[in-house]
């Protein structure tokens, strides 16, 4: 393990512009469950499809309950030692882009500024129009849906709100794949912390990093897909193995 953290160490030293992938597994740490690991949540709820969303008043009412019920969690989650070390590497200057499959907010909440944070799959700390993309707050959702079981269409507009996420059957947002692209053809270093690997197109982008000639490092507690073609793979807590290697005893 010390031969693992020297090296990564020595790959941070001397690239040019990292940029950091991150998945589930970092925010684990902070108590926030996986979504698909052996326990993770959708093992135990089945997710809602965006169509039957959009489709179905009922469905929506079920997916506020949920999110209510379970989802909320999010909210009250702190950033650990491993965002914090992530936004230390932004701060430094080593890091152009953290480019996320989490929707928990806590790279920001760690002291990522907004414009460095690439997020994929939306962010649950805020509700928006599907139509015409004017945010709410979900303080005034939760208490329109206390108090009448549903929630109210956009003032705006009279759109379906929904929470600011990317759900199952919707289109991956143009703007954050194409910024994240940008970023992996120009970095000379693709650090990957706590995701599988398995959800694409997301998972494409360090395939697309080594093919440009950058190294690839994966951090991640289980096996991924993508450990045969990285420079280093570690089998470890995110946490502890960046506080090892940005600040050694």
């Amino acid at each position: 393990m010390t031969t693992d953290i020297v090296l990564f160490r020595t790959l941070i030293d001397d690239c040019r512009r990292a940029v950091v992938f991150t998945g589930a597994g970092i925010s684990t740490e902070s108590g926030i469950p996986d979504f698909r690991g052996p326990n993770g949540l959708w093992t135990k709820i089945k997710p809602i499809d965006f169509q039957d969303f959009i489709n179905s008043e009922e469905v929506r009412r079920k997916s506020w309950q949920r999110w209510f019920e379970h989802g909320k969690a999010l909210l009250d989650a702190k950033p650990n030692a491993g965002h914090i070390a992530v936004a230390d590497l932004v701060r430094k200057g080593k890091v152009s882009a953290v480019i996320t499959q989490n929707v928990d907010n806590l790279h920001q909440d760690a002291g990522v500024p907004d414009d460095r944070v690439i997020e994929l799959h939306g962010n649950a700390s805020y509700a928006k129009c599907l139509s015409c993309d004017q945010v709410v707050a979900l303080e005034q959702i939760e208490a329109e849906y206390r108090a009448s079981g549903t929630v109210k269409p956009c003032s705006a507009c009279g759109g379906i709100v929904k929470t600011a996420t990317i759900s199952f059957g919707q289109m991956m947002p143009e703007e954050p794949m194409g910024r994240a692209e940008e970023e992996t053809l120009a970095c000379d270093l693709f650090i990957v912390l706590g995701s599988s690997l398995t959800v694409h197109p997301a998972a494409g982008f360090p395939v697309m990093a080594k093919q440009q000639g950058a190294k690839l490092v994966i951090v991640n507690q289980q096996p991924t897909e993508m450990d045969a073609i990285a420079d280093l793979v570690i089998h470890a807590g995110i946490g502890e193995i960046l506080q090892r290697v940005q600040f050694p005893s």
